[in-house]
């Protein structure tokens, strides 16, 4: 039972998931609603350039069926006359394609976005597999179709009828008048019926884009087993993170571990912490810590603290707010400037009474440390 639920794709798409689907150019679509929009944009456009266009035939059947006695003779004049008839037609129909195109353009994004994607385009030998090719014509998907087809024809039919009930009587009275008004009341009538036959399908595309949106989400459902192994492929498998950091660890120490020798005191817990400062006025407004640890890291800085004759103090208090309040590399902080300040005067003072120069300094004791710094 184990291994089967974690087969299942039960859960949700990752959106590394959905990027790489959309990257092969799978997003949600419907047909339906890109059909219904061009449609009603089409009908409504005609209506739009219906004057434009009518003018712009007319001239054309003018032109076309009467032509000079010198075009009809004259090569020239005709292959003239006959791009001037292409013209006219291309100032007719144009605005009506290019509103068109716009809109086959515009309306898949509707419910998917934008997505181009040229691996889309590479030939798939699953496209041509006769298995495959039979599961889609007599699948889940291929059932809805038709349920789909079925319905727009029902739709369109009732829609239809309803309209051609309406305008039946309008029907009639078009023989009654002149030809012009005619042609004018007949093609008003045409594109208000195609106008509504095209809203009609907009009942359709309602129910399809929630029904596309369901079916592409459920489509990139993953399983469990999935997810985590994607997330080992992005963030790496445990143990080679585990790994990294080991030696992220060492190469930390081993630099902290070279910057000892050049420190000026390490301040120390005997039992439990370790930290070495430096000072240089000329590069730094303050003294910083350069090296610091716990435990076996502790004895191993004091090791080398005192492999390179640096100085070592035992203050508690003082390497305990140190350790817990300051990292390396970083300035101490100003409530702990007293305090430094006196381990180092000792230190400086301990170094030239060791040359020779000066009287024994006297240990500091009862180092100055804030209440809030003390651990």
């Amino acid at each position: 039972m184990a291994e089967q639920s974690a087969g299942e794709r039960t859960e949700k798409a990752t959106p590394k998931r959905v990027k790489e689907a959309k990257d092969k150019g799978q997003v949600a679509r419907s047909k339906e609603l890109t059909t219904a929009l061009l449609l009603m944009v089409a009908s409504t456009a005609l209506y739009s350039f219906s004057d434009n266009m009518a003018g712009s035939f007319a001239d054309l059947a003018r032109k076309a069926w009467t032509p000079g006695h010198k075009a009809i003779y004259n090569p020239y004049q005709m292959v003239a006359a006959v791009g001037e008839l292409f013209g006219l037609v291309a100032y007719a129909v144009l605005p009506f394609f290019i509103v068109l195109f716009v809109l086959a353009l515009m309306s898949p994004m509707l419910t998917g976005g934008m997505a181009f994607s040229s691996k889309a385009l590479k030939p798939q030998l699953s496209r041509i597999s006769p298995g495959k090719g039979f599961k889609r014509m007599f699948g889940m998907n291929a059932l809805i179709e038709l349920v789909k087809a079925l319905a727009k024809v029902s739709v369109v039919f009732l829609v239809g009828y309803f309209v051609l009930n309406q305008s039946f009587p309008k029907l009639l009275s078009l023989g009654s008048g002149n030809v012009l008004s005619g042609v004018e009341n007949a093609i008003s009538l045409v594109l208000g019926s195609f106008f509504l036959l095209s809203l009609s399908l907009l009942f359709i595309a309602f129910i399809d884009v929630p029904y596309q949106l369901w079916n592409h989400a459920k489509q990139l459902k993953m399983t469990k087993q999935e997810i985590k192994d994607e997330f080992k492929e992005v963030e790496g498998k445990p143990e080679v993170k585990g790994k990294i950091r080991q030696l992220q660890r060492e190469m930390a120490q081993r630099r902290m571990m070279e910057a000892i020798p050049d420190a000026d005191v390490v301040v120390t817990n005997p039992t439990h912490y370790s930290v070495a400062i430096k000072y240089d006025p000329m590069n730094a407004s303050a003294p910083i810590v350069v090296a610091k640890g716990a435990d076996v890291i502790a004895m191993q800085i004091r090791k080398v603290a005192l492999a390179n004759d640096v100085a070592i103090m035992s203050a508690p208090p003082l390497a305990r707010a140190i350790y817990h309040t300051t990292e390396i590399d970083q300035e101490i902080p100003g409530g702990l400037y007293m305090a430094v300040a006196q381990v180092l005067a000792y230190v400086f003072q301990l170094s030239n009474y060791e040359k020779g120069r000066g009287e024994r300094p006297i240990e500091p004791d009862n180092l100055p440390i804030p209440d809030d710094m003390k651990f």
